[in-house]
């Protein structure tokens, strides 16, 4: 039976078209944005398009450039991972291969993190399998990124922006403004400028928290000044993914002896997507039982049935064995969590993302400086 998901209009940009619209766009060749001096690519981890519309009096800067129309959907699943390296490679994640939080690596049978697991030895460099766009387009013209120091040498910064000069700035103000510096002093420069606050206090207390509206209204102005600073630089502002609070009373914990864990050998994803992976040839058992017990609040595939609804793109064959042999989706307001772990400290989280709702996976694509209209 065919699996009934969330549909899209096809006029909706996806994140694989940003870059190298950006890039077409420095040599007045753009299709949908116009010619600009220099560029600035403002990613604002963790703020879909309804996060900006709900607190649009909280972001009178971003309210004012954002139409009906100035949204992309991103990837699947929705999460950083896979959002960021298909925004930097214009490839999907069944090319590139970042499937999720977590994923199990079919050559160790270890579960890896997909942003860390490079320093913990858990990945082999070459897991990314897709050409970051900076690397080529740094042999044309200057290419930075202005993002944490903490982020500096990352195996997940090499792997989505090797090419570009990195250039670590803390505070949060001080970053976005030196991006219009940059922006200003070099012609012809495409700059990435990540910012990862908002979504870091919507994991601790949830978008709605008046913590994240704080901190929102701060990007909003020093955004704006961004945008006033550098008039002949191209600036669009997007985002990885929305994001979801989940309170306590509303997580699914799933701990021994619960049907749905007969067959599964290994959890990975995050708590609104999960990857499971099962013992040979249980993958259809699984399925049905979690589709008994939970197809009012989630939608779930085998990995075939993804592949052919084309969730994840095209995916290489190469690709394919990464993907859970059952994948669980969160379409109510609800968390998976293994609770037979001994770190239950992610059960702490209350802002979530990873699924497929338009909550997580349609972003603000947004036009200022010279792009704007």
């Amino acid at each position: 039976m065919p699996i009934t998901l969330p549909a899209h209009s096809p006029r909706t940009r996806s994140l694989t078209e940003v870059v190298p619209e950006m890039f077409r766009s420095l040599q007045g060749e753009g299709t949908w944005l116009r010619p600009a001096r220099s560029v600035v690519l403002v990613m604002l981890d963790g703020v879909g398009a309804a996060q900006v519309r709900a607190r649009s009096g909280h972001a009178r800067f971003l309210a004012s450039l954002a139409g009906a129309r100035d949204i992309a959907r991103t990837t699947f699943p929705s999460t950083t991972a896979s959002a960021l390296t298909s925004l930097l490679t214009a490839t999907d994640p069944g090319e590139h291969g970042m499937l999720g939080y977590r994923i199990r690596v079919p050559d160790t049978g270890r579960v890896a993190n997909l942003l860390h697991g490079w320093e913990d030895g858990e990945l082999p460099e070459d897991w990314q399998r897709s050409s970051p766009l900076t690397r080529a387009q740094s042999q044309r013209a200057p290419v930075f990124v202005l993002s944490k120091p903490d982020f500096a040498t990352t195996g997940f910064t090499r792997a989505t922006t090797d090419g570009a000069e990195f250039i670590g700035v803390s505070d949060l103000d001080e970053r976005i403004a030196r991006a219009g510096a940059v922006a200003a002093q070099h012609p012809g420069s495409f700059t990435y400028l990540y910012v990862p606050e908002l979504d870091g206090i919507g994991h601790r207390s949830g978008w709605e928290s008046g913590a994240w509206t704080d901190q929102l209204e701060r990007v909003d102005a020093a955004l704006r000044d961004l945008a006033r600073a550098a008039p002949q630089a191209g600036v669009v502002i997007t985002a990885d993914h929305g994001m979801i609070d989940v309170p306590a009373g509303r997580h699914v914990l799933l701990d021994d002896g619960d049907p749905r864990l007969e067959g599964v050998a290994d959890i990975a994803g995050e708590p609104r997507m999960l990857h499971l992976y099962t013992q040979p040839q249980a993958a259809d058992a699984v399925a049905g039982v979690w589709r008994a017990a939970d197809a009012d609040r989630a939608w779930v595939m085998t990995r075939d049935e993804a592949v052919t609804a084309g969730v994840f793109g095209s995916v290489s064959p190469a690709v394919a064995a990464r993907i859970g042999d059952v994948l669980v989706a969160a379409r109510a307001r609800v968390a998976y969590y293994d609770n037979r772990v001994d770190d239950r400290s992610p059960q702490r989280m209350v802002g979530q993302h990873g699924s497929l709702t338009l909550e997580e996976s349609v972003v603000p694509l947004l036009r200022a400086g010279a792009y704007a209209d």
